[in-house]
């Protein structure tokens, strides 16, 4: 592991045991990462609206469509700090909220920091907690945390086995392609993710021959956009992943890392982050660093949450439904 890697994790690992955070920057990051939107095409141009408490068709997050999935991600089982001392049982109350959907998703994606250390317990307790989940299939890629000790080498026996050797992989389902990266392992100055030179040829490669009329949904941990890299929230070569998908009408980026929901839509892309199960981060730039939010138990929930997102055939553009977990 590089010395820049491990300055990076041990700083990330320092910055998860702070809890602190302004109660302004806390107050405007409740308003925005407790927010619900649904994804749409009006004169093919994705237009986002918000979801409203209570029931009804869109707002139960039934989405409808061909098939639907669900993205969780952060569960850093082995966190027990004040933020969330028991982040087991809000992984249970995702596991259940999913499994209470009036559609069930065909599978889970979870995009990573499964664990908070990358032990074998912590990850044997998140594997136990989604066996609850009546969607059997769950794809994984790695977050930082989880590949702490050996590179990820614990991480790919367990979750990489049909993967490339640097963990990546791609599958169909439903006419949909799913690209899994992997951009953690060669964390750069200021914690940037990367990608490097062999998986990028890999996915020019894997997406080369497809039709531009086939949806692509990418997923990977840290954002493939610039969120904010002065906490290292984006990924130095993502431009040149995302050249590699350009021929295609559409295509779905899926990140978590950030801890909250934000979202953009350029041009062909729309880039999507999602809530954790574990604990919230402040909103970018409104706290000395990023790390886990304290806030009043009662609120905890509602800054957590799930993204279920819905394919339409004959559709350009996936349906992408967030709810919290209170």
């Amino acid at each position: 592991m590089s010395d820049i890697r491990q300055d990076v994790i041990r700083q990330k690992v320092q910055d998860l045991n702070d809890d602190g955070v302004d109660r302004r920057g806390f107050l405007k990051c409740m308003a925005w990462a407790g927010a619900g939107l649904v994804w749409t095409m009006s004169g093919g141009v994705p237009v986002s609206r918000a979801i409203a408490t209570g029931g009804g068709h869109a707002r139960d997050g039934s989405g409808g469509g061909d098939f639907s999935f669900v993205q969780i991600s952060d569960s850093h089982m082995g966190f027990n700090k004040p933020a969330n001392p028991d982040v087991a049982a809000t992984l249970q109350v995702a596991v259940d909220k999913i499994n209470g959907l009036p559609n069930q998703p065909d599978f889970l994606l979870h995009t990573g920091d499964i664990s908070h250390l990358s032990r074998a317990e912590q990850f044997d307790t998140v594997d136990q907690i989604l066996k609850g989940a009546k969607a059997k299939d769950v794809f994984f890629v790695p977050g930082e945390h989880d590949v702490l000790d050996d590179n990820g080498k614990s991480y790919l026996e367990r979750y990489g086995k049909d993967a490339r050797r640097g963990g990546w992989y791609s599958f169909d389902h439903k006419g949909v392609h799913f690209i899994g990266l992997v951009n953690v392992v060669d964390l750069k100055a200021g914690g940037l993710g990367s990608l490097g030179g062999e998986q990028l040829k890999w996915m020019e490669k894997d997406v080369k021959h497809r039709k531009h009329s086939t949806p692509i949904v990418i997923f990977a941990h840290i954002p493939l956009w610039s969120v904010y890299p002065e906490w290292g929230w984006g990924t130095e070569d993502s431009a040149q992943a995302l050249a590699c998908v350009k021929k295609f009408g559409s295509v779905t980026v899926l990140n978590g890392h950030i801890h909250q929901i934000m979202q953009k839509v350029e041009g062909n892309v729309t880039f999507h982050t999602a809530m954790s199960t574990a604990f919230p981060q402040p909103q970018p730039g409104k706290s000395d660093s990023p790390g886990p939010m304290k806030v009043p138990a009662e609120q905890l929930r509602s800054l957590l949450g799930i993204t279920q997102v819905n394919t339409i055939r004959g559709k350009h553009a996936l349906a992408v439904v967030d709810s919290t977990l209170g």
